[in-house]
Parts: C-alpha cells; sequence; structure tokens
C-alpha cells in the first residue's frame, strides 16, 4: 500500500495516465488499474471495488466520446449485453481466493497486452454481424469472467470482434466501451450483494482517472492515435502480469 507522500504522488500522476491510453480505445482500464495497484501493494479486498468504480466513471466518458462521432453499431452491442449483465453480476457476487485472484488477473493483463500490442491490426474487413446465440454466449462468458476478477471485460470482447471481422477498431472500441459500462456495474451489484464495500478514497480517485479519460476518448474517437503510448502501456502490464504469476 502506499506508504509515503513521493508514492502517493506517483500513483496519482500514473492514474490519469493509464485512463488516457485505455479510453483512447473505449475501456475502462481496469486491467491497468489493477495492475498499477499490484505494482504499489494495494490488498486484494481493495482493488477489485476501486478498480470497477474508476472503470464505470471511465468507460462512460469514452463511449460518450465514441457516440458523438457515430462509431457506436446497437445491433452488435445488444445480443453482447443481455447476458453480460446477469454473468458479471453473478461473477462479483462469487468469492475468489486471493492465489486464484492474482493468476486469473495475470491471465486477463496478457489479453491486454496483446491487444496494446496491436497483434490484431486494424480489423479486418466485416464478414458478418455475430449470431444470436455468438452474441449471448460470448456475452455470458466474458461477462463471468470479468464480474469475478474485477474488470469490464473489454480487453477481450475488442480483440475478438476485430479477430472475428465482427467490425473495424473504431466499432470495436465503441462497442466495448458500453459494454464494459453495463459489466461494471453488475460486478459493483454483485460485491455490494456479498457484503464488501466500496471505500471513500476511491471516490477521490475518480475525479484523477476522469481527467485522462476524457482526453483519452476524445482523442481516440477521433483521427490522432497513441501507439507508441500503448506498447509502454502494455511494457507496464507484462511487469506487473509477471509479478502476480510469481509473487
Amino acid at each position: 500500500m502506499l506508504e509515503n507522500i513521493d508514492q502517493i504522488w506517483f500513483f496519482l500522476m500514473l492514474l490519469p495516465a493509464v485512463a488516457f491510453l485505455y479510453s483512447s480505445v473505449g475501456h475502462g482500464g481496469a486491467s491497468g488499474y489493477l495492475a498499477l495497484m499490484a505494482l504499489f501493494s494495494f490488498p486484494a479486498e481493495v482493488m477489485k471495488p476501486t478498480a470497477l468504480l474508476l472503470n464505470l466513471f471511465v468507460a462512460g466518458i469514452s463511449f460518450f466520446e465514441f457516440y458523438k462521432r457515430k462509431h457506436f453499431k446497437h445491433s452488435l452491442f445488444y445480443p453482447f449485453v443481455i447476458t453480460s449483465i446477469p454473468a458479471a453480476f453473478l461473477g462479483g457476487y462469487m468469492d475468489v481466493n486471493a492465489s486464484l485472484y492474482k493468476h486469473l488477473l495475470g491471465i486477463a493483463l496478457i489479453f491486454a497486452i496483446v491487444r496494446l500490442f496491436g497483434v490484431f491490426g486494424k480489423g479486418r474487413a466485416v464478414i458478418a454481424l455475430p449470431t444470436l446465440w455468438q452474441g449471448l454466449i460470448t456475452g455470458a462468458c466474458i461477462g463471468f469472467f470479468s464480474g469475478m476478477i474485477g474488470i469490464g471485460g473489454g480487453i477481450i470482447l475488442s480483440p475478438l470482434i476485430l479477430l472475428m471481422g465482427w467490425g473495424d477498431v473504431k466499432t470495436a472500441a465503441a462497442v466495448s466501451a458500453p459494454f464494459i459500462w453495463v459489466n461494471s456495474a453488475a460486478g459493483i451489484g454483485g460485491l455490494m450483494m456479498s457484503g464488501v464495500s466500496i471505500g471513500s478514497e476511491a471516490f477521490l480517485l475518480v475525479g484523477v482517472a476522469l481527467t485522462g479519460g476524457w482526453l483519452g476518448g476524445y482523442m481516440g474517437s477521433g483521427k490522432m492515435g497513441v501507439p507508441v503510448l500503448h506498447q509502454v502501456l502494455a511494457f507496464v502490464l507484462l511487469i506487473a502480469s509477471v509479478k502476480l504469476f510469481l509473487v
């Protein structure tokens, strides 16, 4: 945990930078916040609710920017979200032991690393929208896993949309942002039902994260890309992922 004023200031400087990078690709940043908190040795019981809360606000403002520029497709979004909401609620309700939690989070961060390095490129031409059953099953699986470990699921959904040819990179970002929002809200609901509370300090961090989140969403939804910064963030996540597996 943060033990001195220098650590606090360093954390507060990095937080909006993480929010900026993730929101520029339509994400809320939960995996980045979790990595950051892991690097600063936050307790596991604090990390999950804090990451979901920050995710909720940053994903919301990112979606607003992408929606304004007409990148959002309703027909692609709704099949995913129908099953992801109850699945994320159930996942958030589950109590995961610390060791399993770290390994699951490490796996989730690998998805983020792959996505940020641009392994899937700019996306191929859309072949077809997913069938209803594809959307429902995909939403349920991602929602449950996301709620269980405290992320919104965008780091999984975005590359999947690109890999399957369901949309281009802008569409993937625009659909992922509200998907993250509803899953984060459901995950928080599940946590509260299980007796977990969100500390007041988490709400104070929201304002800090939103400054970077708004700027990232604004720039990412326009023409400006940040591939170099994404690679830097991927390197940071790689370090955090290794730490989670080894410690």
